[in-house]
């Protein structure tokens, strides 16, 4: 108690908090744009009752795995450790979640692209649409490798466990308050589906890039997204403006 108290009193502990739940809450919308998409191709008969469940399932999961981790912060930094070599470059177990998860996102991100550009002869709705179990698995998965990033990025910023958990838990709120409006932001704008894909093949390349040891800097790729999102933006309300 003693040692929460002599946290809460020093401002820099409190800099660090601020600056990490913004970092969190950055971190946390790419997990959030593949749970909204993932949710909404759930079978349309049950749809809505099934998405909002889906959504919090997801998110809890991440709540759950990101705390859950941070009780094994000596575990998640030795994962940066290298434990074998190609063509003189060292991979550690972060590098090779991080493939994984890029390769993943790439393979998902682009077999929808495919679905909503050249749909099955039978009902696209019906061709593209996932069960629940494959839609919670496919979350958990990709929640392991946001999670994992999450939680070496705070790590890298703070050595106070306590500070770390405040922010996940404010990151993870902020996300279950964001997630019903921007899935159903994104199921009424069929346009704005295939810009969140394309986000989606982007930080896929990202985290391959980054488990090849290249850092790409954050605020490169989130620029580019706000960028890309504000011409979406101007493109709706073109079309609204000019329906009415």
């Amino acid at each position: 108690m003693d040692h929460l108290v002599q946290l809460a009193a020093d401002p820099t502990v409190w800099a660090a908090l601020a600056t990490l739940v913004v970092m969190e809450v950055v971190l946390g919308i790419d997990n959030l744009i593949f749970i909204s998409i993932l949710t909404n191709k759930l079978p349309p008969e049950h749809q809505a009752q099934a998405q909002a469940q889906a959504r919090r399932i997801g998110i809890g999961l991440a709540l759950v795995l990101r705390l859950g981790l941070l009780g094994t912060v000596a575990f998640i930094v030795q994962l940066t450790s290298p434990v074998f070599q190609v063509a003189g470059h060292a991979f550690s177990w972060r590098d090779l979640i991080l493939l994984a998860g890029g390769l993943f996102l790439l393979w998902k991100a682009t077999s929808e692209i495919h679905h909503s550009v050249d749909p099955p002869p039978e009902k696209a709705t019906g061709a593209a649409a996932i069960g629940f179990a494959a839609a919670i698995g496919q979350i958990l998965l990709l929640d392991l490798v946001f999670s994992i990033d999450s939680i070496i990025t705070a790590v890298g910023m703070t050595e106070h466990v306590p500070v770390m958990m405040i922010a996940v838990i404010a990151a993870v709120i902020v996300m279950l308050v964001a997630a019903e409006p921007l899935s159903a932001f994104i199921a009424r704008n069929p346009t704005v589906v295939m810009l969140a894909l394309g986000f989606l093949i982007m930080i896929g390349m990202t985290l391959i890039a980054e488990g090849f040891g290249a850092h790409v800097p954050k605020g490169y790729i989130y620029t580019a997204m706000a960028f890309s999102a504000g011409v979406e933006g101007l493109n709706m309300l073109a079309r609204r403006r000019r329906r009415t």
